[in-house]
């Protein structure tokens, strides 16, 4: 007999820990470095120097709240898009679904009046943000939709992937039309965001970004069952009578949302909703999706935490972007897929 590995329950339990650990990491580590008491007298509102409070609270909270939520909301987004596609390489920056999101954002900073492009970063404000929101979920949800169209004439998943390279270099070239177009001021802007980065949102501005990723996770909980029919294929599911072309809709409406607010608010994130959604399948060793979503969620946000505390490890006041950060945890797993799917090949032969 096999030794049967540890409960989901525990290995969820694990993840949570890890993710609460590097989040207060993420609070005490940085180019000031403070105890861990400091940090705890600055959230209790008891802290006897002003300096540590303003860090904390200022910067550095809003900061880890945001790479908390926004990995968990990529993840996600992944994990329902490897399932509808069944795709283990199917992800929001793989399938063009982050360029996309780009396009409504550049909608909004490059075609917004001089105000509201000039203080797309600093000053605007809850209502731009949704906005903001709003236009990347819809610039994700219309590259999903021509994705699904091709979906159901293209059954190879490798020639799917190219479909979605391809609709991200047509998004990415309306960006740049719209780059060309755009004043300097509006480009720079837009430019800073294309970096990605977990601190460009403000306490007053995580409101929207927490009722966009929560309704999109509300979403993606309430259509668990309908993703494990979907897992095992599309008439596998009707046969257990689910409305497949509702149930894919709702899903990739949750995805779009998802992976929409965190590119709005964060910027292109790569790798991280491939890598997550894999890792959490070989972490926990389960295809139930009520098992899947939260420990996709949490695995995220564990590399999206991580990534950040090394961002600013140099010291100095030096702060690396996050991007590269995630391609060295993302790109290994990702490899692992392609290794792992070649030995199968050679084993079936």
């Amino acid at each position: 007999m096999k030794a049967r590995g540890p409960a989901p329950g525990a290995l969820l339990a694990t993840l949570a820990c890890a993710a609460a650990l590097l989040f207060v990491a993420d609070l005490a580590l940085g180019s000031v470095r403070i105890p861990l008491v400091g940090v705890a007298d600055a959230l209790l509102g008891r802290a006897t120097d002003s300096a540590w409070a303003s860090i904390v609270l200022i910067f550095r909270l809003p900061k880890a709240l945001t790479a908390l939520s926004a990995g968990a909301a990529l993840a996600v987004s992944g994990l329902i898009l490897q399932t509808v596609f069944r795709n283990p390489l199917a992800g929001p920056d793989s399938l063009g679904i982050g360029a996309g999101a780009s396009v409504g954002v550049a909608i909004v900073v490059l075609a917004a009046g001089s105000a509201g492009g000039s203080a797309f970063l600093s000053g605007l404000g809850l209502a731009g943000y949704a906005l903001l929101s709003i236009a990347a979920s819809a610039g994700a949800f219309l590259v999903l939709l021509v994705i699904l169209l091709f979906a159901r004439r293209v059954e190879n998943g490798v020639t799917l992937l190219i479909v979605g390279l391809l609709v991200g270099y047509l998004a990415g070239s309306l960006v740049s039309l719209l780059v060309y177009f755009g004043s300097p001021q509006k480009v720079q802007v837009y430019l800073g965001w294309t970096y990605g980065s977990f601190s460009a949102v403000t306490a007053r501005q995580l409101p929207v970004l927490f009722a966009a990723i929560g309704l999109g996770l509300a979403m993606t909980a309430r259509t668990s069952k309908s993703l494990n029919a979907l897992l095992m294929g599309d008439r596998f599911a009707e046969s257990l009578g689910v409305r497949v072309a509702g149930a894919r809709t709702r899903a990739l409406l949750a995805a779009a949302l998802l992976a929409g607010a965190a590119t709005a608010f964060c910027g292109p994130i790569a790798f991280l909703g491939i890598a997550a959604p894999q890792a959490a399948r070989r972490i926990l060793r389960a295809s139930d999706h009520a098992i899947l979503i939260p420990g996709a969620a949490l695995l995220g946000s564990v590399f999206a935490l991580a990534a950040d505390i090394a961002s600013q490890l140099p010291g100095g006041g030096t702060v690396l972007p996050v991007n590269p950060l995630l391609a060295l945890i993302g790109a290994p797993i990702i490899l692992s897929i392609f290794l792992r799917g070649s030995r199968q090949e050679g084993s079936a032969r």
